[in-house]
């Protein structure tokens, strides 16, 4: 897997950003958000288990959206202080009306985090890795911004190796930006570069949840 060079980069990201911006308004609720919510729960449930014990833990949400996971988040862990970045505007404007006083909220690329090293206990990254030109540079950037022994929880899409095989060879002619399905064994590795500790489990028959702990 060989990162795309900077002009496909660039391209990649611009209809990614312009596909979410798109689909902000009705993201929610639509066919469009569906697999992303459909990991919520899980993401929640990781994320909990990470923090524990942990007073007033510092979290960061990688591509929020609109910022419903990341509510989702606050109602479950008290006293929690949270970060969201995304690329699209549109997103983070619904983000930012939903979250005002809760979380800070910046248009960022999770390639390029502006956080100082070791800022957070815990981060999420759902239904977005996919989407990630360089994905190894993508995930040291989130191994860097998490403290020692902090947690990564990666939700996304996933397929049986056939399909996953099909799919993988039209993501070129994507119009959302898509690069890649990542098998477990591809993920594992992305993951493993800079982690200590990746776990990964299927969820469904579309979807997949991986834990890496630095």
């Amino acid at each position: 897997m060989k990162p795309v060079d900077e002009k496909m980069a660039k391209d990649l990201k611009g209809k990614s950003r312009d596909a979410f911006d798109a689909q902000a308004a009705t993201y929610d609720a639509d066919m469009h958000g569906s697999h992303a919510r459909s990991l919520y729960p899980h993401v929640i449930d990781e994320v909990k288990r990470a923090v524990e014990g942990i007073d007033s833990s510092r979290l960061l949400d990688l591509g929020c959206g609109t910022g419903a996971l990341a509510e989702a988040v606050l109602e479950e862990i008290a006293n929690a202080c949270l970060a969201c970045v995304d690329l699209s505007p549109k997103m983070l404007e619904l983000a930012k009306e939903r979250l005002s006083g809760k979380a800070d909220v910046f248009l960022v690329d999770v390639e390029g985090l502006p956080f100082p090293d070791s800022s957070f206990d815990a981060a999420w990254c759902n239904d977005s890795f996919h989407h990630y030109p360089d994905p190894k540079k993508a995930a040291f950037q989130m191994w860097r911004v998490l403290k020692p022994g902090g947690t990564l929880v990666v939700g996304d899409v996933w397929q049986p190796a056939p399909a996953r095989a099909i799919m993988n060879a039209w993501m070129p002619y994507s119009n959302e930006g898509d690069v890649r399905i990542y098998s477990e064994s591809e993920m594992c590795a992305i993951l493993g570069t800079w982690f200590n500790d990746v776990q990964w489990r299927r969820i469904g028959t579309t979807a997949c949840l991986a834990v890496a702990r630095k």
